[in-house]
């Protein structure tokens, strides 16, 4: 099908349509008007994911062929908790859920205009739930709900099949549902996308609506990005990748992107990069061509760190990254994203009394990590490839000191190209 609105027809040059609901009458209402739409996001976790981008810059691309978004937060389904095929969650504390939240409101703003005619509006469904009696909520919600059909979803036929489900995460699709009728009848809303794993959650939102509201309203799910090699997206050794440069780094981020398989990369420029289809296009051929220049990858990196952090973060990126694996100049590199750096390769904090204990460049490289021996440690110098804050090493025996530090804190120390530890005075 070729589609005449601008966004599904975006979308599907790009591969990113899973599942809608009627797909002509769909296409039809987004060509003819600016239409009002949702996605949410529960604060299970102090910060959003690379998932979770996946789906805001979709919205973002709605957003930007002129269709309003309205960004859910999920206060009340996220005391609860979608079911996972893996287990029970643990319930957070409503002071939790409500400090997560407002750090999530706060981060996710950046990504959306306010001010236009189509502008973002936020919303948290805690303020439609608060009110609702047991009784109330079992009457004019449960009754529209067919327990058969609930026990057909793909998570919930799992655990019961496995270690059972509490009926706390069973009736999550229940509430779920909910906010799509008021968000219908507050806001005219007639489309909720997600993720492919959320389309039962999400059609199921779509026939409560015509129950309650007699009306018909659509669903659209992009597809669940599954890297080549079989592992999950967005985790590395270190966990998830997150949004929020308190619990993944600028820089752990950007390596995130530039060390992507050299397989994923179409898929994330697709997903995740504003560039146009030709410049795509050009990209993966650049990238299939030059593998070893990772051209598709640094540009995601550069593209995605700019957007999720700053032009301003990117660029002290850079030069640390720059700065480790050649520059002389480590002194010139913001402190923070140096550390950062050599975090993410391997940094050893010692007191005043182990860094003065290390006395010679030998002892240092087996105290950083980057050496497994003072024997090995020699015959690394001796073949030329010891450096310290990118500095050749030559003698063995060169004495370390805290004039050696950079920004009186810090010793960089490298075995080859590649190989980085890092010592920090604490």
């Amino acid at each position: 099908m070729t589609f005449k609105s601008s966004i599904l027809l975006d979308l599907q040059q790009r591969n990113l349509i899973a599942d809608s609901t009627d797909s002509v009458a769909l296409d039809d209402l987004l060509a003819a008007k600016s239409v009002t739409f949702y996605c949410g996001f529960d604060p299970t976790a102090p910060a959003l994911h690379l998932g979770n981008l996946a789906q805001i810059i979709t919205m973002m691309r709605f957003q930007q062929y002129g269709h309003r978004p309205l960004v859910l937060i999920g206060g009340a389904t996220g005391l609860i908790g979608d079911p996972k095929e893996s287990g029970e969650r643990s319930l957070n504390t409503q002071d939790v859920v409500d400090g997560w939240l407002n750090r999530i409101k706060e981060s996710v703003t950046k990504y959306f205009d306010f001010s236009s005619t189509n502008a973002c509006i936020v919303v948290n469904n805690y303020e439609w739930t608060k009110d609702f009696s047991a009784i109330s909520f079992l009457r004019d919600i449960g009754k529209h709900f067919s327990i058969n059909r609930m026990l057909d979803r793909d998570a919930v036929s799992v655990r019961l099949a496995n270690q059972g489900i509490s009926y706390t995460e069973f009736s999550y699709v229940l509430l779920q549902s909910l906010d799509y009728v008021e968000l219908h009848k507050t806001y005219e809303c007639q489309l909720q996308i997600g993720g492919s794993d959320q389309w039962g959650n999400i059609t199921s939102g779509c026939d409560l609506v015509r129950r309650m509201n007699g009306a018909t309203v659509h669903a659209l799910t992009t597809p669940l990005i599954v890297k080549a090699d079989g592992t999950k997206f967005g985790k590395t050794e270190s966990g998830t990748v997150w949004i929020d440069k308190e619990l993944t780094s600028p820089y752990a981020f950007y390596q995130f992107w530039l060390n992507a398989d050299d397989r994923d990369v179409e898929t994330y420029l697709n997903t995740f990069s504003f560039k146009s289809h030709d410049e795509i296009r050009e990209l993966v051929q650049q990238s299939q061509a030059e593998p070893h220049l990772r051209i598709g990858q640094r540009a995601l990196a550069e593209e995605l760190t700019t957007l999720v952090h700053s032009t301003e973060a990117t660029t002290k990126v850079i030069q640390a990254s720059d700065a480790l694996f050649g520059s002389s100049e480590l002194e010139r590199v913001d402190i923070e994203t140096l550390l950062n750096a050599v975090q993410e390769a391997g940094l050893v904090e010692i007191s005043a009394t182990e860094f003065d204990a290390c006395q010679t460049i030998v002892e240092a490289m087996v105290v950083s990590g980057i050496s497994p021996s003072k024997g090995a440690a020699r015959r690394t110098i001796a073949e030329g490839g010891a450096y310290l804050n990118n500095e050749r090493v030559t003698d063995p025996e060169m004495a370390i000191s805290r004039s050696n530090l950079i920004q009186n804190q810090l010793l960089v120390l490298r075995r080859g190209r590649k190989t980085i530890g890092g010592i920090r005075l604490v």
